[in-house]
């Protein structure tokens, strides 16, 4: 095996300065498969993709990035943390690292950067996965966000009372999934207590949003794959998708929840298998 490979099962924790922000990323994959990049949620680190990475790194070079404020990656010391914000810092990952023909996978606020990438730099994307996130956050999910958060402030007192709220919230998720989003997504603060490893002040940033201008410019195949039981891509902006990107495809799986590939990773790489295995997908790259 060549040096600058990575075994599929043993991914590199690695760190990059953009916009003055020290950020980690995790590497999967040999250098000589086309680039993936994947993008967690609001709610989850880089290494929430540990479960579907090393599927995806058969085939690509995969880079699961902390954004800004989260995982391992530095605070912004004003908290800066918009989806524009987020976006200025992946961009400039991309060009840092000099990923081009890139698949995109962004779930939840990461699938919103994903959308925002792939508008604002067509040519340098040739397929895109967004998990159950459109165009919009309205005003309801950016309120339920800041209640969450300030029940979830001052953490729990050990691993065990924090998986229990992870499964509540995560009802369909294997234990294993729960297990590694809460480890590898937290910390131990001063006093003993386990917290989130983000920062608090990333809530300033949750706010409602909107992103059609950027998304009409997106000409790269796009799927939205959506959770039946989510409420977050509703009906009416999935048919709005479809009018304005003709090449979108919106899979929407019942019983399935905001993350379907934590609730279902078989069933979702299959999905993105073949979505990136299709003619349009193909013909988008070089």
């Amino acid at each position: 095996m060549a040096a600058e490979e990575t075994v599929a099962g043993q991914p590199q924790d690695k760190f990059i300065t953009v916009n003055g922000l020290r950020m980690h990323y995790v590497e999967w994959g040999s250098v000589a498969s086309p680039p993936m990049v994947l993008l967690h949620g609001i709610a989850r680190t880089a290494h929430g993709f540990d479960h579907v990475a090393p599927h995806f790194a058969r085939n690509y070079h995969v880079h699961a990035i902390d954004m800004r404020g989260h995982g391992d990656s530095a605070w912004h010391a004003e908290g800066a943390y918009t989806v524009e914000d987020y976006t200025a810092d992946i961009e400039a990952v991309i060009e840092q690292l000099h990923l081009r023909n890139l698949v995109l996978w962004g779930a939840s606020t990461g699938g919103r950067v994903a959308q925002m990438i792939a508008g604002l730099h067509p040519d340098r994307v040739s397929a895109v996965v967004v998990e159950d996130v459109g165009p919009e956050r309205p005003p309801t999910v950016s309120n339920r966000r800041g209640a969450r958060m300030e029940k979830e402030a001052n953490g729990w007192a050990t691993m065990d009372e924090m998986l229990v709220q992870v499964k509540i919230e995560n009802p369909r998720a294997a234990d294993a999934i729960v297990r590694n989003i809460a480890q590898a997504g937290s910390r131990r603060r001063e006093d003993g207590r386990i917290v989130w490893k983000r920062d608090p002040a990333i809530l300033k940033g949750f706010v409602p949003t909107e992103l059609w201008g950027t998304v009409r410019k997106i000409r790269a195949p796009i799927l939205y794959i959506v959770g039946g039981v989510s409420s977050t891509l509703p009906p009416h902006t999935q048919l709005e998708i479809q009018h304005v990107l003709p090449q979108a495809k919106v899979v929407s799986l019942p019983g399935l929840g905001h993350y379907p590939s934590d609730d279902n990773p078989q069933q979702f790489v299959a999905i993105v298998d073949q979505f990136l295995a299709s003619p349009a997908a193909n013909a988008a790259r070089p």
